[in-house]
C-alpha cells in the first residue's frame, strides 16, 4: 500500500511522507497543532473559545488573541487565521462574543462594541494566565470590524503588547455612513444619514418595547436586498449563506444593540494607541480605505500599514490566498521585532 516515514524538518516542524499509488504527500508545516476548548468568564457571562497548541511546545510560546468581523463566530474567519498563525509557533485563541455562538448572554444576537472590547481584554487576560503563553507577548488580530475593537481594547489593556488590524471597518461617523451604503460605494452622504436615523429610530423603539415587554425585535443581519439590515448587500449575504453551516451562527440580530452599535467609535483609541500596530488593508482607493487612513495617522506608536491589491474585504476572510498573504505579512512583521516575537 505504501510507505510513510515521520521526523523533524530543517525548521524543528513535523514531516510526514506518504507514497500511495506513486503519488507522494509531503506535509511539512500545515496542521503543526492541537485544539482545545476554553472557556473563561467576562463581566460575569461565560464565553466559549478554542486554543490552537502548536505543536511540540515546550516553553512559553508568544500568544495571539483573534477578533473576527462583525456577526461572525469563531468557527468563521477567526479559524483561517488561528490555524496558520497556530503553524508558525503561536498559541492562538479565538473565542465567541457575549451574546453569540457558543457563548452566554441575552438577548441572544446582541451587538455591542464596548462589550465586545470588554470580551476582548478578558480573553487576553485568560491567555496571560496560561503556563504555554508568555504573558509579556500577547497580540490581538482584528478582522474586519474586529479591527476597530481591537484597536480599543489594546488602547486599554496594558497586557496586549501589540495590536494587528485585518481589512478593517474602521468606526467614526464619516465610516459608518459609507457602512450604511453596504456595496453602493455613491450612496450619496444624505441617504446615509437617513438610513442612519431610521436605524436609530428603531432601535429605540425596540430597546424600550424590551423594557416593557422583555420582549426582543430582530431584523436579519443579512439580506440581498434589504437596505435595513445590519450588513446590507448581496455580497455579504452570499457569503454568510455560504457559511451558514459553521458554528452556531444565526442569521438575526437585536436591534435594540444599534443603540450601543452606533455609540461606538475608534478613531480615539486609534489616537492613544501606545504598542505597535500592524494595519493590512485593501486597495487604496476601496470604499473604506479613507477610514483606514485617517485611523493609521492618528496612531502616535510604532506602526506599519501594508496595502494589499485585493480590494474585497470578504476575501480577507476566508480565501486561501489571501490569508496566507496576511498571515505572512503578520509573521514576518512579528519577527521582526515587535515585542510580541521574543
Amino acid at each position: 500500500m505504501g510507505s510513510a516515514e515521520r521526523g523533524l524538518g530543517a525548521s524543528g516542524a513535523p514531516i510526514a511522507r506518504i507514497d500511495a499509488n506513486g503519488a507522494t504527500l509531503v506535509l511539512t508545516r500545515h496542521g503543526n497543532y492541537t485544539v482545545e476548548p476554553i472557556s473563561f468568564t467576562s463581566s460575569r457571562l461565560q464565553l466559549a473559545g478554542t486554543l490552537y497548541v502548536p505543536a511540540g511546545l515546550e516553553r512559553p510560546a508568544p500568544a495571539i488573541v483573534i477578533l473576527g468581523p462583525l456577526g461572525q463566530v469563531k468557527e468563521h474567519s477567526p479559524v483561517q487565521y488561528a490555524t496558520r498563525l497556530a503553524d508558525e509557533g503561536f498559541l492562538v485563541l479565538a473565542f465567541d462574543c457575549a451574546h453569540h455562538g457558543e457563548s452566554a448572554g441575552e438577548p441572544r444576537q446582541l451587538i455591542d462594541p464596548a462589550r465586545k472590547v470588554a470580551d476582548l481584554r478578558a480573553a487576553v487576560g485568560t491567555v496571560a494566565s496560561l503556563s504555554m503563553a508568555d504573558p509579556n507577548a500577547i497580540v490581538v488580530v482584528g478582522i474586519g470590524e474586529g479591527g476597530a475593537e481591537a484597536i480599543a481594547a489594546a488602547a486599554s489593556e496594558p497586557r496586549i503588547s501589540a495590536v494587528v488590524t485585518v481589512a478593517g471597518r474602521y468606526r467614526d461617523p464619516d465610516s459608518d455612513l459609507v457602512a450604511l451604503g453596504g456595496e453602493d460605494a455613491d450612496l450619496p452622504t444624505s441617504e446615509g444619514a437617513r438610513r442612519l436615523r431610521a436605524r436609530l429610530e428603531r432601535a429605540r423603539a425596540a430597546s424600550a418595547r424590551y423594557a416593557t415587554t422583555g420582549e426582543v425585535d430582530y431584523a436579519p443581519l443579512v439580506d440581498p436586498a434589504r437596505d435595513d439590515v445590519a450588513l446590507p448587500g448581496e455580497a455579504a449575504w452570499r457569503w454568510f449563506n455560504r457559511n451558514a453551516g459553521l458554528g452556531r451562527w444565526e442569521n438575526r440580530y437585536a436591534v435594540m444593540g444599534d443603540l450601543s452599535y452606533f455609540a461606538f467609535e475608534s478613531l480615539g483609541a486609534a489616537a492613544s494607541l501606545t504598542v505597535p500596530l500592524l494595519m493590512v488593508h485593501g486597495q487604496m482607493d476601496s470604499p473604506d480605505a479613507a477610514a483606514a487612513r485617517r485611523h493609521f495617522e492618528r496612531v502616535a506608536s510604532p506602526k506599519q500599514l501594508v496595502w494589499l491589491e485585493e480590494p474585497s474585504r470578504l476575501r480577507y476572510y476566508d480565501d486561501p490566498v489571501v490569508v496566507d498573504q496576511v498571515a505572512a505579512q503578520i509573521t514576518r512583521w512579528l519577527a521582526r521585532g515587535s515585542p510580541a516575537r521574543r
